[in-house]
């Protein structure tokens, strides 16, 4: 008879597996999530700063316009007023703010590349390297449970021949106890009952090395496998914590990195601050709008118990138009200029006396014809034409506006000269190599250049005539007006400024009687010629003109290739030469444009080309 375990026993023995699994799925199916939830963290986090790499380029883009919205505009009275030091220091301040939001933009270019370019590469590998992972736990997981399903079919197979052996057993013992039964039945049921119990060993067989090789199997996947892919996620979860707190550390370095620059745009700042004077402010207020005139003297006393002695004294804000007595020159400072808040007084004549009697007295007066000229350019500011020379504005404003003018004409001329010069060498280059181009076609430029360059200078000596004027070196304002002004000055020279000293007030605008006078427009005529007549130059040479000149400007003369001419006046070093054709024409031309040949007997021969 054959001694088998009890099923139960069996089934009990290989039930508890089957609870692992599925409780080690389980575990499987939480780090997943846990996993993902840290993957998306770390989203999360890159999302985070990214956005304040937007915030920071966002700022540092307000930045910048706010400080290029309240920079000085170039050619502008903004630019000029940026010479105070309080507006330095604004305009320090301006560009520092630049710097500053130069910092910003760092910041976001360093966020981006080190924390949201390397951490969007880092969750991409995380994520194949979680699947991964959790591929061979999967896989893992599947093989076990398939041993598991061959260990349950070897069971229930082994139980089965168990059952049905010990049936036949026990139908063995039935017909051998029974006497009715044949011997062949008994036979019959021997042969089979062992059948059954070897079909039940055999089973059993099976059964034992299907279990042995489960629980092999499982203390693999228990001890090994799962361990293993355990350890892995493990690992790869503690990478992305580490590699998420790198990421923060760096967030702030990249903060910190900036800030000894941001400093320095701060002490900068500071800097600019501290270098504020306001002494030096107060000082160039001071030297921008000073006049340069004598307070007023004391006003006399007058005495209308006396109508008919009504006198105004030398000392009062106006000089009387009759006194005879003679002014200063046009250089010297004169105490008779009217404050610019005082009107001058009338004399009770000036008062009654018709307008157009005053005027034929005038025009028919010839020591009065520089104050004529002068009448005609008061009736061109009266129009609203300002004057060339700056005469409206007072002495100190006035030179500062002719030396402004004098220095932009000079680097006007340098412009000019620099052309000229790169045109000759250009033209150089032609005549050695022709194949380069023509020399001749540059001729007409540089003949252009040599007389923008001619006019400009022209230009320069005007202004700088009467800045030599403001300035008191000279009595007049050019040689030429010396020579018409200088006979008559002689003989009268107080009639000359006492004109110059009634028609003008220190603001360089014209009192209330000579502008009542002005009202009238007063056609040109040959009246200013009448003092012009001089005794002319005498010839020191004689001169060919190389090129034709067109004299377009006032003072030249127009001359033409080959024509010889004579020399009255040779270059004094301002590149002009004055010249006559004949008794009635006479002005200046460039001395490059004539070959001079002076007499022996004035300095000797010389020429000029």
């Amino acid at each position: 008879m054959v001694s088998l375990p009890h099923p139960y026993v069996l089934h009990a023995a290989v039930s508890a597996p089957c609870l692992c699994c599925r409780k080690g799925k389980d575990q499987f199916d939480n780090l997943e999530k846990h996993t993902q939830w840290g993957i998306d963290v770390l989203e999360k986090y890159i999302k985070f700063v990214k956005e304040r790499t937007e915030i920071e380029l966002s700022y540092a883009k307000q930045l910048r316009n706010l400080s290029k919205k309240y920079q000085p505009k170039k050619n502008s009275k903004e630019e000029e007023e940026y010479r105070y030091t309080s507006t330095r220091a604004f305009l320090a301040t301006l560009n520092e703010m630049n710097d500053y939001a130069g910092q910003h933009e760092v910041i976001s270019e360093n966020m981006t590349s080190l924390i949201t370019g390397e951490l969007t590469r880092y969750v991409q590998e995380l994520k194949q390297e979680r699947k991964s992972h959790f591929h061979d736990g999967r896989k893992a997981q599947q093989h076990i449970e398939t041993c598991w399903k061959q260990l349950e079919a070897s069971k229930r197979r082994f139980e089965r021949d168990c059952k049905e052996a010990d049936r036949a057993q026990q139908y063995f013992e039935k017909m051998d106890a029974d006497i009715n039964v044949t011997k062949a039945d008994v036979e019959k049921a021997r042969q089979q009952a062992q059948l059954r119990h070897q079909m039940a060993e055999d089973s059993k067989a099976e059964y034992s090395s299907t279990l042995q090789k489960f629980n092999s199997e499982q203390h693999e996947h228990y001890y090994t496998h799962i361990p293993n892919i355990f350890q892995k996620i493990q690992e790869m979860e503690e990478r992305r914590i580490v590699r998420i707190g790198e990421s923060m550390k760096t967030f702030a370095e990249v903060d910190r990195q900036v800030i000894p620059i941001i400093g320095k745009c701060l002490d900068e700042i500071t800097k600019a601050a501290e270098a504020v004077d306001h002494k030096n402010d107060s000082q160039m207020v001071i030297e921008a709008f000073k006049s340069g005139f004598e307070p007023p003297g004391d006003i006399d006393f007058e005495d209308f118990t006396q109508p008919m002695k009504r006198t105004v004294s030398e000392s009062s804000l106006s000089n009387s138009r009759g006194d005879g007595k003679s002014e200063p020159k046009f250089g010297s400072k004169s105490k008779g200029k009217l404050w610019p808040f005082i009107k001058k007084n009338k004399s009770p004549k000036q008062q009654k006396e018709p307008l157009s009697h005053r005027f034929n007295e005038f025009m028919t007066s010839k020591p009065k014809i520089h104050c004529f000229r002068s009448l005609k350019r008061g009736l061109s500011l009266k129009l609203g034409a300002g004057p060339e020379d700056f005469s409206n504005l007072p002495p100190e404003q006035r030179r500062k506006k002719l030396q402004q003018k004098v220095d932009e004409l000079n680097r006007d001329i340098q412009k000019e000269m620099d052309q000229r010069d790169a045109l000759t060498k250009m033209k150089d280059v032609y005549i050695k190599n022709p194949q380069m181009g023509d020399a001749a076609s540059v001729d007409h430029r540089l003949a252009e250049l040599g007389q923008n360059i001619e006019k400009l200078r022209l230009e320069v000596q005007k202004f700088e005539g009467w800045l030599a004027e403001v300035e008191g070196r000279l009595p007049a304002r050019t040689e030429q007006s010396r020579r018409q002004s200088g006979v008559y000055e002689a003989q009268n020279p107080s009639g000359v400024n006492s004109c110059a000293q009634d028609r003008e007030s220190p603001d360089g605008s014209y009192t209330e009687e000579q502008s009542q006078e002005t009202e009238m427009k007063v056609p040109a005529t040959d009246f200013d010629d009448e003092f012009d007549d001089e005794e002319p130059l005498p010839t020191i040479g004689t001169c060919k003109a190389l090129y034709t000149f067109e004299g377009q400007n006032e003072g030249t003369i127009s001359v033409a290739e080959g024509e010889m001419l004579y020399v009255i006046e040779e270059d004094k070093g301002d590149g002009w030469t004055r010249i006559r054709r004949n008794e009635d024409e006479e002005g200046y031309v460039p001395t490059s444009y004539v070959e001079v040949y002076l007499d022996k007997n004035a300095k000797g021969a010389m020429t000029y080309i």
